[in-house]
């Protein structure tokens, strides 16, 4: 029913003419509505290679020492078959099961059932109810926001077992990380599987699903906008940020941990990628009201794309730094040591500064200084698919007037410190700095061509007061 209803509404979008000067400013908000042969074939390979490439960076590194290409060179020259590696691979336990399972719960309690109390005594902290961005459909949904409390309450019982009540190792995490990886693996493909029933079935607003047709696309890039349990749980909200982004932390402790128990000390190499890494979560967890403004809950749909790559991706590849440190432990000198903590820094401070301008120009609407002077800024108007006119203000002012997306450079400046921290003798932790390349390049260019299909004529002027994407004066 919600599907029929939804394909009409889809046809008649595509005949409706936009107040913007443009066709169907609202057709392309959110993911598309028809399938390319090259949007296609990229979510046909994903789905196919995903698993596996996320399975051989964690086999290369149980069976070779975090070597990329010694596995292709047994397998290449005869000396193993694929049944000898995967004959080596731990099997699912119960006992990781068993530990998956009440981590999940356990965030799902933090997430549903613990209202934030930390808005209430940290100056300048937002939590609590707050609304997220208008959906394509013109709804506004509220969010339960308690990230860094959960992320708080979860760290002080690791602590506090750690160093008190011993109830398991600190190392647990390491010591079941493939048989994690399977628990990990069954719950990314449930909650997509499940996602894709609801939408078709069961969705929280018709009004904000999608459906191309095609059954691959469908389910890798998700029908709903916001798929929703009841009141508060927000499918893309919890599986953007828990449990995946609160174990990450807790997953480079583990690692740190296992360093200590292999060699007697931890390195200064981990404890960068600690400090460094945990200053990111953090930063996400601090801002994650903020968090509900931007591309992945104002944009994406809910499918395999989020669920799995929440579930799996995140935590298995943005933690392989820690792994790496785990198997070949790098005591950096104190000039490189210095270089990549400033390195981090930098990157996090452009990060958080180009951000915090953005935030503060929406808050203020536009009232307000960046570097001690009034904004400037391009209107824009848009229309959500009831028809209601929008209007919104695109910044081109401080960071923000260097490059459209000056926030993303931070990004990857912090990104490429935590690979430096590993040192240059293997490339497998500087998958990382190649994959946020790639990632945030790819998001730029999507993100711009939303904005262009939405604002129209409008995202013309502001790509002319602002040329460049990520790097002022070269691209």
């Amino acid at each position: 029913m919600a599907a029929h209803q939804e394909k009409k509404l889809a046809q008649e979008r595509k005949h409706k003419p936009s107040q913007n000067g443009t066709q169907t400013s609202q057709v392309q908000w959110g993911r598309a509505w028809e399938v390319d042969w090259f949007s296609l074939a990229s979510i046909l390979f994903l789905l196919l290679f995903a698993p596996l490439i996320v399975y051989y960076f964690i086999m290369s590194c149980d069976q070779y020492q975090c070597s990329l290409t010694e596995p292709l060179r047994d397998l290449l020259t005869g000396n193993k078959h694929l049944s000898d590696i995967w004959n080596k691979t731990p099997t699912l336990t119960y006992r990781a099961a068993g530990i998956y399972c009440l981590w999940v719960t356990f965030q799902v309690v933090l997430y549903m059932f613990v209202p934030d109390f930390c808005h209430k005594f940290l100056p300048g902290y937002v939590g609590g109810v707050q609304e997220g961005a208008v959906t394509p459909a013109g709804v506004v949904n509220k969010y339960e926001i308690n990230g860094l409390q959960a992320w708080i309450i979860t760290h002080v019982l690791w602590f506090a077992n750690a160093y008190y009540f011993h109830f398991f190792s600190p190392t647990i995490i390491f010591d079941n990380w493939i048989p994690l990886l399977w628990c990990a693996n069954i719950l990314g493909y449930a909650v997509s599987t499940f996602a894709m029933i609801k939408g078709y079935f069961f969705p929280t607003n018709a009004k904000d699903c999608k459906f191309t047709g095609n059954f691959f696309y469908d389910y890798m890039m998700g029908i709903e906008f916001n798929p929703r349990i009841g009141r508060w749980f927000d499918f893309k909200l919890f599986f953007n940020g828990r449990p995946g982004i609160v174990a990450w932390t807790l997953i480079n402790l583990s690692y740190a941990a296992k360093q200590q128990e292999l060699y007697g000390q931890v390195t200064n190499s981990m404890i960068l990628v600690n400090v460094l890494q945990g200053i990111y979560v953090l930063d996400f967890f601090w801002n994650e009201a903020w968090y509900l403004k931007t591309i992945d809950i104002c944009h994406d749909h809910f499918g395999w794309y989020l669920g799995w790559g929440d579930c799996v991706w995140l935590p298995y590849l943005y933690t392989l730094q820690g792994l790496y440190l785990v198997y070949h432990p790098v005591q950096l000198g104190t000039a490189n040591a210095v270089g990549v903590l400033m390195l981090g820094l930098i990157g996090y401070y452009i990060f958080r500064v180009t951000n915090h301008q953005k935030d503060l120009f929406r808050r203020t609407n536009g009232n307000c200084r960046i570097w001690g002077r009034k904004p400037e800024y391009i209107e824009c108007s848009y229309m959500s698919v009831d028809g209601t006119k929008y209007y919104s203000k695109l910044m081109t002012s401080g960071f923000w007037g260097w490059a459209r997306h000056f926030n993303y450079t931070g990004d990857l400046l912090g990104s490429l410190a935590y690979c430096l921290a590993c040192g240059f003798a293997h490339i497998l932790p500087y998958f990382y700095i190649i994959y946020m390349t790639i990632l945030l390049t790819h998001r730029c260019i999507r993100d711009e061509h939303r904005c262009s299909s939405k604002y129209g004529k409008d995202w013309k002027h502001y790509t002319a007061a602002v040329p460049y994407r990520l790097i002022p004066g070269v691209f």
